[in-house]
């Protein structure tokens, strides 16, 4: 009898020891790939859905670089280009859920999660491309970046997505009015839906990689975005016309788990955010640099540049900032306007 109580308790204290082991391979495996080559390095799992070429990829290449050399080898990135780990938004629920660390998004994928984020999708909010980074690197930015924390999203740093502008198959946008009628494929946001309607356009929802085709087979009429997805995506090939009319500046945002990062010591955690701030500013410079070979690409290409009035598109949507209803979004329109 006392044998068996024996073996009973034995094996009792045997499932706890296997139980804690497996709790704490499971945490560290939110953190680390399955291949680290050290075990006291701390291997962080980044996906995004941009390609190896992109400004975006290479400047996250470019923190992974810089991380190692802070930390001396002692945190690294494990990088997932091309969606191999999920949509954008699958990536943003693998932060929320602790099963990935880290991933690169467009703040308007941001709206469902910090409502405030709405307000970068409004159109013609920054006077150019300064007072747009003034504000990102502003007290606004930094506190904007730190809101989705209630929901397990920690933001890290921006990067430079352009500008948006019109591109079009047959009918030249060289006026607010040209938009009227024609069906442009636009993002899955309200804000962008809205816009659309007051420039008097049909807001069409594509998926990006199905935007091609849809412009080839006269699905849409045009899309807008920056000039390096314009090229990138060899959209010339079916629209000839680019309107750099400027319309809204969207950031991509850099975002980690808050399930990883509360895991951290806290000098890991000033690695982490040196090196992204390092990886934005470097990111700024090739998006730039980009952006200038896009357009040359495009006009090569036989592409028509189209530059407009900027202001007389600017009037025609000014109605949508004044009938602002969340006044979150409110608040947040009227801070980007007074940063100086």
């Amino acid at each position: 009898m006392n044998k068996s109580i024996s073996y009973f308790l034995s094996g009792i204290l045997i499932g706890v020891f296997v139980a804690t082991i497996g709790f704490a391979v499971y945490q560290r495996s939110l953190i680390s790939s399955k291949n680290n080559k050290s075990s006291n390095q701390i291997v962080l799992k980044l996906g995004h859905g941009l390609d190896s070429k992109h400004p975006v990829h290479k400047s996250i290449e470019f923190m992974k670089q810089r991380l190692e050399e802070l930390s001396g080898g002692r945190v690294t990135i494990d990088i997932y280009p091309s969606s191999v780990l999920g949509t954008e938004t699958q990536c943003i629920e693998q932060l929320q859920n602790g099963s990935l660390a880290m991933t690169k998004t467009s703040v308007a994928a941001m709206e469902n999660f910090i409502p405030e984020m709405a307000a970068f999708s409004f159109p013609y909010i920054f006077k150019d491309s300064d007072h747009y980074w003034r504000v990102l690197k502003s007290d606004l930015g930094k506190e904007l970046l730190a809101k989705g924390e209630k929901k397990y999203l920690k933001g890290l740093c921006y990067y430079d997505a352009g500008s948006r502008n019109f591109y079009t198959n047959k009918v030249p946008i060289r006026k607010p009015e040209d938009l009227e009628g024609l069906k442009i494929r636009v993002l899955k946001s309200a804000t962008a839906m809205n816009m659309m309607r007051a420039f008097g356009a049909y807001p069409t929802p594509i998926a990006w990689g199905e935007l091609y085709s849809s412009l080839a087979q006269g699905t849409v009429d045009g899309a807008e975005n920056n000039p390096p997805s314009y090229t990138t995506n060899k959209h010339y090939e079916v629209c000839k016309y680019f309107t750099l009319d400027g319309h809204t500046r969207i950031p991509d945002i850099l975002l980690i788990s808050t399930k990883v990062w509360d895991t951290l010591d806290t000098q890991v955690q000033g690695w982490i955010q040196e090196a992204a701030d390092e990886s934005s500013d470097y990111e700024r410079k090739l998006w730039e640099k980009k952006t200038k070979e896009s357009l040359a690409e495009a006009k090569a290409e036989g592409v028509e540049i189209i530059n407009v009035d900027v202001p007389a598109f600017a009037e025609k949507v000014a109605p949508m900032l004044d009938s602002v209803e969340n006044p979150k979004v409110k608040t947040i329109l009227k801070r980007i306007k007074g940063v100086q």
